[in-house]
C-alpha cells in the first residue's frame, strides 16, 4: 500500500455511523469493517510467504491438517469438515497437492465409495518448511501480547461460535 493515513478511517467510519443515529450498530460496523481489513492484511502477508514456494493458504492448510493426523490421511469428507470449505474447494486443493507430489489419493477401505488423501515425504517437508516460515513472518510477528493474542482469539471464537462452526 501506499503512504500511511493520518487518522483510522475506520474510526472515522464509526463516529459517522454514530452521528447518523446508528450508534447500536456501529461498534459492530468498526469490528466487522476492521477484521476485514485484518484478513486483508494477513492474507497478504501469508501469501507473500507461501506463494514463492508454490502453495496457496488453502492448499498449506490441507498439508497441516494431514500432518497432524494420526495415520497422516484422512476421507476428503472429513477434510472438508474440518476446513469448513465446500467439497469442490477439497477435491480442488488434493487434485493440485496431488499433481505436485505432496498428497496421493486411494480408495477408502472403511467405505467403498470414499477416497483418503494421504500426505507423502515431500508434503511433510514441505509443510514443516512453510510453517517455520510462516511462525517466523506471521504467526510469531503479531503486534500483540500473549495475554491479547488469547483475548482476541477467544472473542473471535465466540462470534465463530454463535455463527454455528462449532458446539
Amino acid at each position: 500500500m501506499g503512504r500511511k493515513l493520518r487518522a483510522d478511517p475506520i474510526e472515522l467510519a464509526h463516529r459517522n455511523w454514530n452521528e447518523r443515529g446508528w450508534d447500536g450498530a456501529g461498534g459492530g460496523m468498526a469490528i466487522v469493517t476492521s477484521v476485514m481489513r485484518v484478513q486483508q492484511i494477513f492474507s497478504s502477508e501469508v501469501e507473500a510467504v507461501l506463494k514463492p514456494i508454490g502453495l496457496t493458504f488453502a492448499r498449506y492448510e490441507l498439508l497441516m491438517l494431514l500432518d497432524f493426523s494420526r495415520a497422516g490421511q484422512l476421507p476428503l469428507g472429513k477434510i472438508g469438515e474440518r476446513l469448513q470449505v465446500h467439497p469442490a474447494s477439497v477435491t480442488n486443493a488434493v487434485d493440485r497437492l496431488e499433481s505436485d507430489g505432496l498428497v496421493t489419493r486411494t480408495p477408502n477401505p472403511h467405505d467403498g465409495r470414499g477416497t483418503l488423501a494421504s500426505i507423502t515425504g515431500a508434503g511433510r517437508e514441505l509443510a514443516a518448511s512453510a510453517s517455520a516460515a510462516l511462525n517466523d513472518s506471521v504467526f510469531g510477528a503479531l503486534s500483540l501480547t500473549a495475554a491479547e493474542q488469547r483475548d482476541a482469539f477467544g472473542l473471535l471464537g465466540r462470534i465463530r461460535h454463535a455463527a454455528g462452526d462449532f458446539a
